[in-house]
């Protein structure tokens, strides 16, 4: 299992090194978009639509919004120094609570806890202690950057972490609309009500429930694929290579064309030279 934060916990003096494993994964099916005619992937350029035209990651900076079109811009210095300051790899336990006085709409994230090399004690003592008192711990840890607020407590034989909202996360119900204020409901509907309440009351068994979609859509593309019916994304042709190799032909081209129109012209010889001009040379080397 795939450890995504390394540190330790501590409760009082005792501190328990340790890893923490993603306790759940999404297993939505994920669809790509491709284009209908060649069945290329689809392509997202980062695009200004002030200038534009495409920027290039080193052209990006990160800003806070805090008012329409009014940016502070933060560089990468100065998030990295909060970023170090505040990255000790430490989950102090600071409370502990009863887990039903949490609604469980401040729960976000499951982690497993796994002791790290010599937390094997310390780690079956903090176990224990929550099996016997019936609590959770409160705590905060730093993950990926962010402070967050996180729950320990025991889930069958091992200790889990679950990071929570912090209560200025969690929006104002006051805020949602359109909820009826308490009316007058009958007797004989509220009985009848209840009653369904009643047939449908069961023990928790998680087993029992599947996603039928996900189940059914992975059942279609398994379909799909034993018929055949399936198709693959064109290739490419590499541009630059396309285009020097046609502007070479084309140059060669040009070139034998140009060979053949301007044919050479044939230059007159030169008359010998007449043997009168050499013979007192002759002479004069017979006399010699």
């Amino acid at each position: 299992m795939h450890t995504v934060w390394k540190g330790s916990i501590s409760f009082g003096l005792v501190n328990i090194p340790i890893k923490l494993h993603t306790a759940t994964e999404n297993k939505d099916i994920k669809l790509r978009q491709i284009h209908k005619e060649c069945h290329t992937p689809i392509s997202y350029q980062k695009v200004c639509p002030g200038c534009d035209k495409e920027v290039k990651n080193e052209d990006i900076v990160k800003a806070y919004e805090y008012a329409k079109n009014k940016f502070v811009v933060l560089d990468d210095e100065e998030l990295e120094k909060l970023k170090k300051e505040n990255e000790e790899k430490a989950v102090e336990i600071i409370d502990f609570v009863k887990l039903e006085e949490i609604d469980p709409i401040y729960f976000e994230k499951s982690y497993f806890i796994a002791p790290d090399n010599g937390g094997g004690k310390a780690y079956s003592l903090l176990r224990k202690a929550l099996i016997e008192s019936g609590k959770i711990g409160i705590a905060k840890i730093i993950i990926r950057s962010k402070e967050q607020l996180a729950v320990v407590r025991v889930y069958e034989d091992t200790l889990l972490m679950e990071t929570i909202h912090f209560p200025d996360e969690v929006r104002n119900v006051q805020d949602v609309p359109n909820v009826p204020s308490e009316q007058l409901v009958e007797q004989k509907e509220l009985d009848t009500a209840l009653m369904l309440v009643e047939q449908l009351t069961t023990s928790f068994e998680p087993e029992k429930y599947t996603d039928e979609y996900r189940t059914a859509l992975m059942e279609l593309i398994e379909e799909k694929k034993s018929g055949k019916e399936t198709v693959t994304a064109a290739e490419k042709e590499p541009a630059a290579a396309a285009s020097n190799v046609t502007d070479l032909m084309s140059a060669l081209q040009a070139s034998l064309d140009k060979t053949k129109t301007k044919k050479p012209t044939t230059r007159k010889k030169k008359a010998p030279a007449k043997k009168k001009a050499v013979e007192p040379a002759t002479s004069a080397r017979k006399n010699a």
